[in-house]
């Protein structure tokens, strides 16, 4: 006779939404939480795993993840299986990649979905990448597909997209994508900057002996990302649509989006691992280059203040896999972004923790809120009796060290490089399944693709 549960997590702190971390084990049955019990209760699971003295928290889950070599598609198996390797390693358990292409997104998706399935270790869903009036008139068509948060590439003016195939847009097109978004319950993912101002700094090539960050930084500065947040967080109260604010940077950011908050409550602010931890004079030179900037030390410090205040709804990576090779240039040759998947947990939570941020705090940004606004909540984001075993275990006493080697991408580098941490993460589980189990990746690679109905505050109830 067959055990009624297939596993059960013993002796951890398990954290539970609005409780925090609490002595319970949990019981799995086929891929979902069946049971939340006291550590006394009998119950039969074919297997039972001893997690005394660790923390258990719900997978954390990463909104901004590009995948493919060129990153705008995944197409090989590798694409899916070594970045899937670096999220599982990192604690996350589910991601959203973002697709991008001039062409029509349901042969996109068919592709995809092709290089994802029996290749990610964990599961995934997309966003597409809006640039064409064609993409606008199958919208309802990508709904029912089930994606239901969609990009906007402010900077794509002119032939800004064209070395990733994607057309010049202007603010009527990006005014039309907001319709449609309110229209059919989605989310609007914008790529904040002023791309006219952009090109003027870009010109003036600054005085390079700061450094390539700081450099970078005054090629691209803070306003620009703040005055572009700030018309599209104004043109989404006109038209009614909800904004997710990506890979926000700067004070500058957050201030101007708040502002907007302040009158229309239908827009949300993700800043990334690289914002709270890295600085303009970051070691890491030009392997850090991304777009927005890393910024000033200063702007590191707000955004933890805001983080701790409850602005910043979410935590992404913005990862890319380019291989390293595209980064070994001056600052103005190099690509820009590097991988990130693997680090956004353990980085969050222990610069988090040091910081005396509270564990309710940081979990809802590196997964609960995401869950929520991207209506896969409460499936994903939570330990809860019917949610996925969606589950990462920590030992908080373990130190452990980023290298390229631990991160597992195929990109081969990382700007974290030598980072000591405070903790590791000793099991990922996902769908009641270990994607890694004592630190040690396994060879599951059943991630699912999770439809998602609808985003923003459509999912939210609003």
């Amino acid at each position: 006779m067959s055990s009624p549960y297939d596993l059960r997590i013993t002796g951890g702190k398990v954290f539970l939404e609005g409780l925090g971390p609490s002595d319970v084990d949990l019981l799995i049955r086929d891929g979902r939480i069946s049971g939340i019990v006291g550590r006394e209760q009998q119950a039969d699971a074919a297997e039972t795993v001893d997690v005394t003295g660790k923390l258990v928290l719900p997978g954390a889950i990463d909104p901004h993840v590009h995948l493919g070599k060129d990153i705008r598609v995944p197409r090989d198996p590798d694409d899916a299986e070594r970045e899937s390797a670096s999220a599982a390693a990192g604690g996350v358990t589910t991601m959203l990649v973002y697709l991008m292409s001039s062409s029509s997104y349901t042969g996109e998706f068919a592709s995809a979905r092709a290089a994802m399935d029996s290749n990610s270790h964990i599961d995934y869903g997309f966003h597409f990448v809006l640039g064409t009036p064609e993409h606008l008139e199958e919208f309802a068509d990508y709904m029912g597909l089930g994606v239901s948060s969609f990009k906007f590439f402010m900077n794509f003016r002119g032939d800004e997209g064209k070395y990733l195939g994607m057309p010049g847009n202007d603010d009527s097109f990006m005014y039309d994508i907001l319709r449609k978004s309110a229209e059919h319950g989605a989310m609007i993912n914008p790529h904040p900057e002023n791309i006219e101002l952009v090109r003027m700094f870009r010109d003036e090539r600054g005085d390079e002996s700061a450094g390539p960050l700081a450099v970078w930084n005054a090629a691209r500065p803070a306003f620009v990302e703040a005055e572009a947040a700030q018309r599209v967080a104004y043109l989404a109260s006109v038209t009614g649509a909800s904004v997710y604010c990506v890979h926000t940077s700067s004070r500058e950011a957050v201030e101007a989006i708040a502002r907007q908050q302040a009158s229309y409550p239908n827009i949300f602010i993700e800043t990334c691992t690289q914002y709270l931890t890295l600085d303009t004079t970051s070691d890491a030179g030009v392997y850090a280059k991304v777009n927005p900037p890393v910024r000033p030390r200063e702007d590191v410090e707000f955004l933890w203040k805001a983080f701790e205040d409850g602005l910043i709804d979410a935590v992404g990576s913005d990862h890319n896999a380019r291989h390293r090779s595209n980064k070994e240039k001056d600052i103005w040759s190099a690509s820009a972004g590097f991988p990130g998947l693997g680090g956004l947990l353990p980085l969050t939570l222990a610069e988090g923790l040091r910081r005396g941020v509270s564990l309710d705090t940081i979990v809802e940004a590196v997964s609960t809120r995401a869950a929520k606004l991207f209506g896969m909540y409460p499936r994903k984001g939570t330990i809860a009796v019917g949610s996925d075993a969606d589950l990462v275990v920590l030992d908080m006493d373990a130190p452990s060290t980023i290298t390229a080697e631990t991160q597992h991408s195929a990109a081969e580098y990382t700007p974290w490089e030598g980072t000591e941490l405070p903790l590791s993460v000793v099991h990922t589980i996902v769908g009641g399944r270990f994607a890694l189990r004592d630190g040690v990746l396994t060879d599951q690679r059943a991630g699912s693709y999770i439809p998602r109905a609808h985003s923003g505050a459509a999912a939210l109830g609003g």
